[in-house]
């Protein structure tokens, strides 16, 4: 058995999002499942008809990636999908408890208190409890014009997923370890889009480094100059490490994380401890960069697994063998049919992979690319690299889907009925998996 490894693509950020940036720009999340006023007893029903895994105890750090799913990936285990649908409901209900109105005072805030957020968006039985609500701030600066444009345009600051610790004494028992979620929403707001368009890689600043002053003055230390070569997306950085200077209520995300997670160890030291960053999107971008920085900020972290859906790269080939000598573990779910996974930048294959582990028609071999390009990609700061290990599916193998728009390839949704359906590469699609899909 072998595990599902990306196949890469060679695709242009400018030329996907021409059309995007066209339309009107207006705060909305478009999903298969529209947010409705449906009973949520209907919600929890359909919520409660996914198999809960069976006790993960003495396996769970296989689960969590230590072995980098080695074995499990295809034929898909039935314990690590059901992990993977129960880390996909917790981004769910960021994006539900998220205000969408762009009419209320409360535009972008979360709608519920952290005792309430799971129950009220259809997650009674979690094991969990909220710690805390996180928000993302862009570092855009706006032109004076923008004053006078509608609140909701210049909203700077915004709910963006939340801290989750499991407080349930049977299901720390099944799941061998007490696991603490970090779950983030994808884009929403206007700056936020805004963001996504900084495609250029930046360096990562020196106090996301480990040793950051070292990191900064000394050139002597090979890892030393590698961590200076780690660079990534400048929108996703931005909304990470932004702060509003003049409210210091609004600190960064970062900030928000750090503070959170020192907490946490600290209440909880001595615990067999997992923490588990998960994210759609935006959200799986973010996701990556706060691995990343939690592993370079604490000097004995727990195990950190991102587990991300429809992720959009995030940066350069150094920075993903940053995360690969932290032991930060990094699993993409990614649908081949939603563009987003593709963007931003270019990929080129290292030289030492095999032709047939390549393209299967979106991508080239670096040897295949005239030198001029590949230094021209460079210099403009657009050569990004995949990172972790990856769960390909394809909207196309699911009989339920009809169409195959942008919004519906990379549609959450569709993402949580792709992993309930897949078998394996060589299975036909799941007969059970249609619960996700509402008509």
């Amino acid at each position: 058995m072998r595990t599902l490894h990306h196949s890469p693509t060679l695709t242009s950020f400018t030329t996907t999002t021409t059309s995007t940036s066209s339309r009107t720009i207006k705060p909305q999340r478009i999903t298969l499942i529209q947010p409705t006023s449906k009973p949520i007893k209907k919600i929890q029903k359909m919520i409660n008809m996914s198999p809960l895994s069976e006790r993960v105890g003495k396996r769970w750090k296989e689960y969590q990636g230590m072995s980098n799913w080695s074995g499990l990936l295809d034929p898909l285990d039935d314990n690590l999908r059901a992990e993977i649908l129960r880390y996909g409901h917790f981004v769910e209900a960021a994006y539900k408890s998220f205000d969408f109105d762009p009419s209320s005072p409360n535009y972008a805030t979360c709608k519920f208190p952290k005792t309430t957020l799971f129950e009220k968006c259809g997650l009674p039985n979690t094991g969990y409890k909220v710690t805390k609500h996180l928000r993302a701030t862009s570092g855009i600066e706006l032109p004076s014009w923008a004053q006078k444009a509608p609140s909701w345009v210049a909203t700077q600051s915004s709910y963006v997923g939340y801290v989750a610790v499991c407080d349930n004494k049977e299901e720390i028992k099944r799941l061998g370890r007490r696991d603490v979620v970090i779950a983030y929403r994808g884009t929403t707001t206007c700056l936020e889009w805004l963001e996504n368009l900084r495609a250029t890689l930046t360096h990562i600043p020196c106090k996301m480094h480990r040793n950051h002053d070292s990191a900064c003055f000394s050139t002597n230390n090979n890892n030393v100059g590698e961590e200076n070569e780690a660079m990534v997306e400048s929108g996703f950085l931005s909304l990470y490490m932004s702060s509003i200077s003049n409210n210091p209520s609004f600190m960064s995300l970062q900030s928000m994380v750090r503070e959170e997670i020192t907490r946490i160890l600290e209440t909880y030291e001595g615990e067999p401890l997992s923490l588990t960053i998960t994210g759609h999107s935006l959200g799986a971008a973010l996701a990556t960069l706060t691995a990343y920085d939690i592993r370079n900020s604490f000097i004995r972290p727990p195990l950190v697994t991102v587990i991300s859906f429809g992720g959009p790269r995030v940066g350069n080939r150094s920075f993903r063998h940053q995360l690969e000598k932290q032991g930060t573990k990094v699993l993409r779910i990614v649908n081949s049919d939603d563009v987003i996974t593709k963007m931003p930048g270019f990929v080129f294959d290292e030289v030492d992979k095999k032709c047939d582990d390549m393209a299967n028609g979106e991508g080239f071999h670096v040897a295949r690319l005239p030198s001029w390009i590949q230094k021209r990609v460079e210099e403009v700061q657009w050569l990004y690299s995949e990172v972790g290990e990856e769960l390909r599916l394809c909207s196309r193998d699911s009989p339920y889907l009809k169409g195959g728009d942008i919004a519906t390839c990379h549609d959450l949704n569709t993402y949580l009925h792709l992993v309930d359906g897949f078998v394996s590469s060589t299975c036909p699609f799941r007969s059970t998996a249609k619960r996700f899909l509402h008509r």
